[in-house]
C-alpha cells in the first residue's frame, strides 16, 4: 500500500482491527491477535499484519489500553460507556477528583 494510499484512509479502532469488542480483557485480545496472525501472515499480507500488530502492541498493554479509551473516544457516544468501565481501568488513571466530577459527584 502507498503513502498516500495509507493517508487516505481514516484510522481504524484497533478493537476493530483485531475483532474484539469494548469490554474484552487481555486473554480474549491474545486469543483474537493469534486468530488474526495466522489468518495474516506477514509475508503474504505485509500490510494488514502491520495494522493488526500495531493494535495488539496498543490492546496488550493496560495502561495505553486506558489512555486509547480516555482520547480516542467518539465525541457522539454517551459518556455512560466510559463510567462503566471505569473501576477496571481506574488503577492507571491516577487522582479522583476529575473523576468524580465526570461521575456527577
Amino acid at each position: 500500500m502507498s503513502d498516500q494510499a495509507r493517508e487516505a484512509q481514516p484510522p481504524q479502532d484497533p478493537r476493530e482491527a483485531l475483532g474484539v469488542g469494548p469490554e474484552a480483557g487481555d486473554e480474549e485480545i491474545r486469543a483474537a491477535y493469534l486468530r488474526k496472525v495466522k489468518e495474516f501472515s506477514p509475508d503474504r499480507h505485509p500490510a494488514e499484519f502491520e495494522r493488526i500488530r500495531d493494535a495488539y502492541e496498543l490492546l496488550r498493554d493496560p495502561r495505553r489500553r486506558t489512555m486509547h479509551m480516555l482520547f480516542a473516544i467518539d465525541p457522539a457516544a454517551p459518556l455512560t460507556m466510559l463510567l462503566q468501565s471505569l473501576p477496571e481501568h481506574r488503577k492507571f488513571l491516577g487522582s479522583k477528583p476529575w473523576l468524580d466530577v465526570l461521575k456527577g459527584k
